[in-house]
């Protein structure tokens, strides 16, 4: 992974990560590059927010991976923020290749540099192989989330 570069995305990147967020057994049935104008529309409004920090992974000029990290100030742990991690993907071909950890690393020490308490995240409970991903990684399953669906 020496030659891989994780930065900020850019409009340009829009297509390469909804390509790869499409790219899975959930994002299949719900995502698609077919029309990126709803995508691009959410991209203007992430790149705008400090708080944001949609990331790629990039290896010869080629997207491998990406992630969101949102950074959110709370009152409770003190006045402490969190890193809320989202949306991790990397492409078909780099899987098991130790992409997946370097972006997750990543994220932790962006947060910890932003002053994070803590990192937390969520993941679908279909998803068996990354939760076993995220316990390596030192993540524990402390709570049970809840969504409510607006559409």
């Amino acid at each position: 992974m020496n030659d891989l570069v994780i930065r900020r995305a850019t409009s340009a990147d829009v297509a390469g990560i909804v390509a790869m967020i499409a790219d899975d057994q959930l994002g299949a049935t719900r995502d698609s590059t077919d029309d990126l104008t709803p995508y691009l529309e959410a991209f203007e409004r992430i790149d705008i927010d400090p708080n944001q920090l949609l990331m790629v992974a990039e290896r010869d000029d080629e997207l491998v991976g990406t992630l969101q990290l949102t950074i959110i100030p709370g009152l409770s742990r003190r006045g402490s923020s969190r890193g809320l991690i989202e949306a991790v993907r990397v492409a078909v071909p780099f899987r098991g290749s130790g992409l997946g950890t370097t972006l997750i690393q990543w994220a932790i020490e962006e947060s910890r540099a932003r002053g994070c308490a803590l990192v937390q995240l969520t993941s679908d409970k279909s998803r068996t192989a990354a939760h076993r991903f995220y316990d390596r990684l030192g993540f524990l399953n402390t709570h049970e989330g809840f969504k409510l669906k607006l559409r």
